[in-house]
């Protein structure tokens, strides 16, 4: 892999994570900063440069020390003196958001104790007995076909689906706010997409602060923290984008573990703990901002410049041998460290596991369409995520979910009919007719 000259124009190397070579074989990157120290220079994406730490021991000094690093973006100096460009690919997920991801101190408190909190009530066996709803729902549209790209038909949709019910979100806010989310992760139309989703989001907000029933964004609204309007928008953002694509890539990656010979004979919940050691679905992020010049084990870190850390790079450290030979639950850094550690771990398991075991349950004969070696893999700096997961099976009759349920499959959904602005005189034609999307088709389906 080639290295990228520093832009400083000194002697130091920067390795590219963007682009084909990195998606293919990220722990070649990994490995070779290794031999030279704990962390090492990296460019995110063309002209963003940073520090990727890939030691295991240094990452928990960065994660667990809030004194030298703060998670505050508005620190970035590159970022302040317009030398980041703003439609920097990676500049969404990096940018200051006023939510527990990316403050610190008794702000960072107020806002992590308010989403902890709401975490902690979620019920996990009502979250399993609906992922499996949600699974059969998904299902049901490939079954017949013997057929399917798990990734685009299933993985990518049923976390969106989940976090529609998490949120008690109404037919057309969860269509809304599943697709603005999906363009967001696909990029397309990202600043309209990023538009629709606050949009829905604040409609959200008032409609629970108005009708409050039992689930997350109520919780947030009751909750003795206070959150105005716009911090309970900026966590349910943070809760959506740190929950869809995680869980996105932790049902691919362990169903593509399972279906390979060297997953041959796992269990579900071993795949996924081979998954969060090897290839966890977050390979690298949790960017970090030093107050101060920092000497990390003999690497000097600039003050407020970005300092990644490599869940992947880490975890893979020559001084976790013993604990990676027995896969030692809680050593590895997939969930995090310190006070920014990921609260939504156990639900986050609950619903891959939950989700891999419906495929495994109802498809039979389950196989990779392509070898394991051929797949092809998303490109980004900070996920692990397959672009696909072509499988064959063997066909299923149509409308399982109706013969499980009992109900009786619906016809297909006629379009509805967008509402006339405000003030349209009532001669103009009608808005242009908008389908049901998944989650308006799935309560219909289930009469939720």
């Amino acid at each position: 892999m080639d290295f990228t000259p520093a832009a400083d124009g000194g002697t130091t190397a920067r390795c590219p994570m963007h682009g084909a070579d990195f998606a293919a074989a990220p722990h070649d990157v990994y490995d070779r900063l290794r031999a030279t120290g704990p962390a090492g220079p990296v460019e995110l994406a063309p002209g963003v440069e940073a520090t990727l730490v890939v030691g295991h021991e240094a990452a928990l000094r960065v994660l667990q020390n809030d004194t030298l690093f703060a998670r505050d973006s508005r620190r970035w100096g590159a970022l302040r003196e317009g030398r980041i460009a703003l439609d920097s690919p990676v500049l969404p997920m990096m940018m200051f958001r006023p939510n527990c991801l990316f403050t610190d101190g008794a702000e960072h408190l107020r806002l992590r104790k308010a989403v902890t909190d709401s975490l902690d009530a979620i019920d996990v066996r009502q979250l399993a007995r609906d992922v499996r709803q949600m699974g059969d729902f998904l299902i049901d549209r490939f079954s017949e076909r013997g057929r399917a790209d798990l990734i685009d038909e299933y993985a990518k949709v049923l976390p969106l689906l989940v976090f529609n019910k998490l949120f008690g979100c109404s037919a057309d806010i969860g269509d809304r706010l599943t697709t603005s989310m999906a363009a967001i992760f696909e990029g397309r139309d990202a600043i309209r997409a990023d538009q629709e989703l606050t949009a829905c989001l604040m409609e959200l907000v008032a409609l629970k602060r108005r009708e409050p029933g039992d689930d997350l964004t109520s919780r947030l609204v009751r909750h003795p923290a206070g959150l105005t309007d716009t911090e309970l928008k900026d966590q349910l953002v943070m809760l959506m984008g740190a929950g869809v694509e995680p869980e996105r890539n932790l049902i691919g990656n362990t169903v593509l573990l399972m279906l390979s010979p060297q997953g041959s004979g796992l269990l579900i919940e071993e795949a996924m703990e081979h998954v969060l050691w090897d290839n966890p679905p977050i390979a690298n992020y949790a960017t970090h901002f030093p107050k101060q010049d920092v000497d990390l084990a003999g690497v000097r870190l600039a003050a407020d410049s970005p300092v990644v850390i490599s869940f992947a790079g880490a975890n893979a450290d020559p001084s976790l041998h013993h604990a990676r030979r027995s896969r030692s639950q809680g050593a590895h850094l997939s969930w995090g460290a310190g006070p920014h550690k990921c609260p939504a771990s156990s639900p986050a398991q609950v619903i891959a596991l939950t989700a891999v075991e419906k495929l495994f349950n109802e498809l039979d004969d389950l196989a990779l369409e392509v070898p394991a070696e051929q797949l092809a893999w998303r490109q980004g700096p900070f996920h692990r995520a397959l672009a696909a997961l072509p499988v064959r099976f063997a066909p299923s009759p149509a409308g399982r979910v109706a013969a499980a349920t009992g109900r009786h499959p619906l016809p297909p959904a006629a379009p509805e009919q967008a509402p006339r602005a405000v003030g349209e005189p009532a001669g103009q034609p009608a808005a242009p007719a908008r389908r049901k999307g998944f989650w308006g088709t799935f309560l219909d389906v289930f009469r939720l």
